[in-house]
């Protein structure tokens, strides 16, 4: 109804593996080994999920859509509070995208100039998880047409990736967004994951991620762990409520090997 989705960029040769950032913190994180119970849960997974944005990359993409567009300190502090709990998601999505007014060609050219900073050790943990029979998922708040070429790269299946749709009227301009995907509102990544319970058969699923939005998952019972991530930013809220907290990818590679 004069609206379309703009499709992914399939950039894939531009997304590059980065150093491992420091988190943002005060102080040098101590780093925790993983409980018994941890190592069990992680043994009887059959599938992970993975938040992308500060996680699966150290890229905050919302936030790096808005300075191309030159509003990126108002929507750097929505999404601080999105990811910290504070506002409701779905709220803080359409806040941000109305600010951003970000256009198809805009979007475009984002994805041109901007490759992924996939965080180090990711490539390593995802073909581990593929030897072991495990599925990888990326459940996402961010866009699809940002993920995409993400996923490709990884030769993660597009059907395995959870995320929002930017909408485009006839002549390209911001539209709205996709209000079905599960990820558009607050609780759409526990639905999603109940989602791949019921059509993939996995009842226990371990979800990484840096924020509210991710623990969500766990604390709705949707997933069985949750691993959270303080390697970019630290969010001492979600390190405190976390079934493990890990500062760096290199951790859960060594809990997945002694599984």
């Amino acid at each position: 109804r004069g609206l379309c989705l703009l499709r992914a960029c399939p950039l894939v040769s531009r997304c590059t593996v980065r150093m491992q950032a420091q988190p943002t913190s005060q102080e040098a994180p101590t780093l925790t080994a993983p409980s018994k119970e941890v190592l069990q849960l992680l043994q009887r997974s059959q599938a992970v999920a993975f938040d992308v944005d500060s996680t699966f990359c150290e890229d905050e993409s919302i936030d790096e859509l808005a300075a191309f567009l030159g509003v990126g300190e108002e929507v750097a502090a929505l999404t601080a509070k999105a990811m910290g709990g504070t506002v409701d998601f779905q709220t803080a999505l359409s806040t941000r995208l109305g600010v951003m007014q970000p256009s198809q060609q805009a979007v475009s050219n984002f994805l041109a100039e901007h490759p992924h900073r996939i965080s180090k050790g990711i490539p390593e943990l995802v073909n581990l998880l593929r030897a072991q029979g495990k599925e990888v998922f990326l459940v996402s708040g961010g866009f699809r047409q940002i993920i995409h070429p993400l996923a490709q790269l990884l030769d993660i299946p597009l059907s395995n990736v959870f995320a929002n749709n930017i909408l485009f009227d006839a002549s390209g301009k911001y539209a709205g967004f996709d209000d079905q995907e599960f990820t558009c509102r607050s609780g759409g990544k526990p639905t999603a994951l109940r989602h791949i319970q019921e059509t993939r058969g996995h009842s226990n699923i371990v979800m990484v991620g840096d924020g509210a939005t991710d623990m969500e998952a766990r604390l709705e019972g949707a997933a069985s762990l949750f691993v959270g991530y303080g390697g970019v930013v630290v969010r001492q809220n979600i390190a405190d409520k976390a079934d493990w907290y890990i500062y760096n990818i290199q951790q859960l590679i060594d809990a997945v090997k002694q599984c």
